[in-house]
């Protein structure tokens, strides 16, 4: 009697480099369970194909011209929740590696891996388990552990504010050149104090300067 064997794990590769691609797709020639889905060049590529191929996992380059790879994946899974997504990079700094996991993938991998490395993730991925590079690991990590710059969360508009308090403005001054009201710019500057820890506008001046918060 004939053992009925397994389906193959659909995988679709997105890179914008060809070599890059051809090399993972001759990999999948080892791998019995392992099936090329599909290949994309662009994170607008990659949706399209989704659609209509729809693959079992995505191995996904973060950077990409056009529509980078953190948008493609945050709408492969938006659209196509059941397919499960593996960022593979060259780059492992930590607002890349956040961006990924945020938009959806359940992997992070650097292109330096090996190909039993990158079948195992796929498998993982595929069974719903995450597969992390130990340098990807490691760097959240240490955005755990070590604490958080000041002024890194201030919004676009605090920026704003806080490029003009530097200058010396006041609210008014402030609201006159945003064209908001001063009480607006107010509530700005107690946002921004509170989130650079300090007391005065003074001293919310001089750490802006020095950590280079304002151009």
């Amino acid at each position: 009697m004939t053992v009925p064997t397994s389906p193959s794990i659909r995988v679709m590769l997105v890179d914008d480099h060809t070599m890059v691609r051809r090399g993972l797709a001759t990999f999948f020639k080892v791998f019995d369970d392992l099936e090329l889905a599909g290949e994309a060049a662009s994170g607008e590529a990659a949706i399209q194909l989704c659609a209509q191929v729809r693959p079992d996992v995505v191995l996904m380059d973060m950077v990409m011209p056009g529509m980078d790879g953190v948008t493609a994946t945050r709408a492969i899974r938006q659209q196509f929740p059941g397919v499960q997504v593996i960022a593979l990079t060259s780059f492992k700094d930590k607002r890349l590696v956040e961006d990924a996991l945020q938009a959806g993938a359940i992997g992070y991998l650097l292109k330096n891996v090996s190909a039993d490395e990158v079948a195992r993730a796929i498998r993982a991925a595929h069974a719903g388990r995450a597969t992390l590079a130990p340098e990807a690991a490691q760097v959240l990590v240490q955005a755990i552990t070590q604490p958080p710059t000041p002024g890194q969360d201030l919004t676009e508009r605090e920026r704003d504010v806080l490029a003009l308090l530097v200058e010396g403005l006041n609210n008014t001054q402030i609201a006159d050149k945003l064209v908001v009201s001063p009480s607006t710019i107010k509530s700005h500057v107690s946002h921004i104090l509170a989130k650079l820890g300090v007391a005065s506008r003074t001293e919310a001046a001089a750490l802006a300067l020095r950590r280079g918060l304002v151009t």
